[in-house]
């Protein structure tokens, strides 16, 4: 006696999307997949959010931009009434901003729309397993552009420079300080005010004490 398969369990989708061709290409992509089963569509942020509360789908892809407000907001919305919702961002605007806002409002994926529709089904399976662990192509170049210290980079011995610059110095001061000929110390002082954006070593200074690289001197003590 035969028995036949258990039927798998497929992951429900909803497209939100307020262009009509994306959200065809989109369910196109996802039934060629077995694992997945669209079952509504939206083309606003208000009728997005009242689908998956009625759908209540696994998945969710989610347009940063809508007709009636931001695809953000809605994802917002969406991961505050469940937690285990998986919510992929779709946007033409992949810039970090779009991507780290995606990550704060609590977002499971954010993909390009430019990426090729596997991708897009990608991120949907792993929204669906891991809805609380975000994922995205670029997030790791993202993250570096945002820990990157925005100032200028000064090497040791610029700092030593920059330093004695500010204790007023003269080249043939620092030069002695440093154990260097004149014209050694005349090319870092030149290299540290090319960083610095600087002329003079009045600008330099100013420079330095905007941007965090000295500390200002202490007021007199009366």
């Amino acid at each position: 006696m035969t028995t036949s398969p258990t039927p798998t369990t497929r992951t429900k989708v909803l497209l939100v999307d307020d262009h009509d061709l994306i959200r065809k290409g989109l369910r196109h992509a996802f039934e060629r997949d077995r694992q997945f089963e669209v079952v509504g569509e939206a083309a606003t942020a208000a009728e997005g959010v009242r689908q998956a509360g009625a759908l209540q789908p696994d998945v969710v892809i989610m347009d940063l931009r809508l007709p009636d407000g931001s695809g953000l907001e809605a994802t917002r919305a969406l991961r505050k009434s469940s937690a285990t919702m998986g919510i992929v961002v779709l946007t033409m605007y992949a810039g970090d901003d779009q991507l780290f806002g995606a990550l704060e409002a609590g977002a499971s994926a954010f993909v390009p729309k430019t990426a090729p529709a596997d991708e897009v089904v990608a991120a949907a399976r792993h929204a669906a397993s891991s809805p609380s662990a975000f994922t995205a192509a670029d997030l790791a170049e993202a993250m570096k552009r945002r820990l990157a210290p925005s100032g200028p980079q000064l090497s040791p011995r610029e700092g030593q420079v920059l330093r004695l610059l500010a204790d007023g110095m003269s080249v043939a001061g620092i030069a002695k300080q440093l154990f260097v000929s004149e014209s050694t110390a005349k090319t870092h002082i030149s290299k540290l005010y090319e960083k610095l954006g600087a002329a003079n070593r009045a600008q330099a200074l100013m420079t330095a004490l905007r941007l965090g690289l000295l500390e200002a001197p202490d007021a007199p003590k009366f």
